[in-house]
């Protein structure tokens, strides 16, 4: 999803059922929205992030599935 205005898509898959939680936080790591936080089937998601509320610069989402984490990098551009 990079450099995206003002909203992107983030995409994930699950292999099984987990307690799934996505955040974004910005470069000084505080967050600045949780987008899902619950309990979700195995299968594909998209989940639509709208940041025109927020100032351009580097942010990062986090998604933990059950043991897995993952964080990636997005910029947001105006």
């Amino acid at each position: 999803p990079n450099p995206f205005n003002p909203s992107t898509v983030i995409e994930y898959s699950l292999p099984s059922s987990e307690f799934v939680t996505l955040s974004v936080f910005n470069a000084l790591g505080e967050r600045v929205n949780t987008l899902v936080n619950r309990m979700q089937e195995a299968g594909n998601y998209q989940f639509n992030f709208d940041a025109s509320d927020l100032s351009a610069g580097i942010y990062f989402y986090k998604l933990q599935a059950g043991n897995h984490n993952s964080v990636k990098k997005m910029m947001l551009i105006k």
